[in-house]
């Protein structure tokens, strides 16, 4: 397994792979990975001849007040990890090749970025659109790997790669969950046991809102309701951020649950922001 830190030799590198004809698959992470990373490197792998892992926790999609000074790092063990997956490339960029001095480009998706994460987070996924078209432009891939737990990034970026058209084959993979049900999540690591009892209240609620929607429940008044009791009996100091229906391709919010539709929620415990989403219909 290949170790690149420069972005120049990356690129190199990436030329040289496409030159012999191999394909090429980019996994974008920010380290500290899990299962849930490591599905994604394992399935790039049965899609490309050569799958390359990014990790580079990326400082301008955490607004001042956020985590990116604590936010988990351990990069021997997510090289461990990574090679026993199967990757064959690992790019660990510093943040000063990324954003040189005199940076000054940005890339904004628009309609998509103004609601859920993007209202409660304004210009998080300016910087997340900006880093992931760098991430391409530097590696060329074939093949870009997503898990569906980021579920608006996804279609943000899905958006983002169509409309300024690289030639990328976006794949969005399944969230990969806990025994309990918890989505798989670096900052999953901050809770204590005890807390992380009481974490498994994101995917309870959203197993609720499954439920009602197959009964033919279509009040998303009443489904909000029953999804914030469900959080508030597990984690009574759970402050919720959002609970939300919409579209699942165009990210509109819904007036009553039909096909294709989506609920999406953001839980702040314990100082732990957590996110997650199902499809009900």
């Amino acid at each position: 397994m290949k170790i690149i830190r420069s972005v120049r030799q990356m690129q190199s590198h990436c030329r040289i792979l496409a030159a012999n004809g191999k394909s090429i698959a980019l996994v974008p992470t920010m380290g500290f990975l899990h299962e849930g990373h490591l599905s994604l490197i394992r399935k790039a792998g049965k899609l490309c001849d050569r799958v390359i892992t990014s990790i580079f926790v990326n400082p301008t999609q955490f607004a001042a007040n956020e985590d990116f000074s604590r936010y988990p790092r351990d990069e021997k063990s997510d090289l461990a990890k990574i090679k026993k997956a199967g990757g064959d490339v690992v790019f660990i960029p510093k943040a000063k090749d990324i954003y040189p001095d005199n940076f000054q480009t940005f890339v904004d998706v628009q309609k998509l970025t103004r609601t859920l994460e993007g209202n409660v987070r304004p210009g998080h996924f300016l910087a997340v659109a900006t880093i992931v078209a760098k991430l391409f432009n530097i590696t060329r891939p074939d093949v870009a790997i997503f898990g569906m737990k980021d579920y608006q990034q996804a279609i943000v970026l899905k958006q983002m790669t169509s409309d300024l058209n690289y030639p990328i084959r976006f794949v969005i993979a399944p969230t990969v969950r806990e025994k309990d049900g918890l989505a798989m999540s670096s900052r999953n690591s901050y809770f204590t046991t005890e807390q992380r009892k009481e974490a498994v209240c994101l995917y309870r609620a959203l197993r609720r809102a499954k439920v009602m929607a197959s009964e033919n429940i279509s009040d998303l008044n009443a489904i909000r309701t029953d999804m914030e009791r469900v959080i508030k009996s597990i984690c009574p100091t759970a402050e919720i951020d959002y609970i939300a229906f919409t579209d699942f391709e165009s990210l509109e919010p819904l007036m009553t649950i039909r096909k294709n539709c989506i609920c999406s929620l953001a839980v702040r415990l314990f100082n732990v922001r957590l996110i997650d989403n199902m499809k009900l219909l």
